[in-house]
């Protein structure tokens, strides 16, 4: 349990991870999609999927060679994360 909450600290000192996680709730998505659905900058987007997937939260859905149309979805470690985030109004 303390690993999820250490996932949980580590998603919410970012709102990037945050609108990023949310939004992959909905659905696979490539950052394009995810930085236009929240308002935020491919950069910013980017480097949060980066991290988010380092963590293990999301995952690369195609093959790590694509440089474009790069389609991310959430880990069930990522799925929990997010829901937990959302039941304790941490978001």
């Amino acid at each position: 349990m303390t690993d999820e909450w250490d996932d949980v600290s580590f998603v919410i000192s970012s709102r990037y991870r945050v609108a990023t996680l949310e939004r992959l709730q909905a659905g696979p998505a490539t950052p394009s999609l995810i930085a236009t659905d929240t308002d935020f900058s491919i950069a910013h987007v980017s480097r949060a999927l980066q991290e988010l997937q380092e963590e293990g939260l999301v995952t690369l859905l195609v093959s790590e060679n694509r440089r474009k149309g790069r389609v991310y979805g959430l880990t069930e470690q990522g799925e929990s994360v997010i829901e937990t985030i959302q039941a304790e109004n941490m978001a």
